[in-house]
């Protein structure tokens, strides 16, 4: 079994700026009806208080379920490396001075307009807390004691892990 550590406030920040800020896409989940729906969202900013900021199509689904129900779960996943799970609240903006400063040109795969497409909103994710695993080495030394590990049918876990708490 790997280690544990617990992270809280400003580093818990630092892991989540880490982590997500390095894997970028995750699966952005709302509720509907009790039910969780997930899709996958790239993060265009987090900041230095952890937010997490994405944008959206004003009509799209996980803008209607955020509308319904602000709370939010947000997984990144980079194999044999890097897991983030968050659990916050969202909020939709719709200032144009911070879909500028967020615009990426790779958004106008989604949203046809570009920066003026007046369907394009932000979500605001404020992390309450989460759960993460990295392993100490890389992923290539991960891989290797992976491998270590089949063939020995021994344990080497290189992994730390623990809980987030922002709030």
């Amino acid at each position: 079994m790997g280690d544990h550590k617990n992270l809280i406030e400003e580093l818990a920040i630092n892991k989540i700026q880490e982590l997500a800020g390095n894997i970028k896409t995750c699966m952005f989940c709302t509720y509907k009806n009790e039910r969780l729906q997930s899709r996958p969202m790239s993060v265009q900013k987090i900041d230095d208080l952890g937010n997490l900021w994405f944008l959206s199509d004003r009509n799209s689904s996980q803008n209607a379920e955020i509308t319904m129900n602000p709370i939010v779960e947000i997984f990144f996943a980079e194999p044999h490396d890097k897991f983030l799970t968050l659990h916050g609240s969202a909020t939709i903006l719709y200032d144009r001075k911070t879909i500028e400063a967020l615009y990426d040109p790779i958004v106008k795969v989604w949203m046809p307009g570009g920066i003026d497409d007046p369907n394009l909103s932000v979500i605001k994710v404020v992390p309450e807390d989460g759960y993460y695993w990295n392993n100490k080495h890389g992923k290539i030394a991960a891989i290797a004691k992976m491998t270590a590990a089949l063939v020995t049918g021994k344990t080497m876990d290189d992994g730390i892990e623990g809980n987030l708490q922002l709030q």
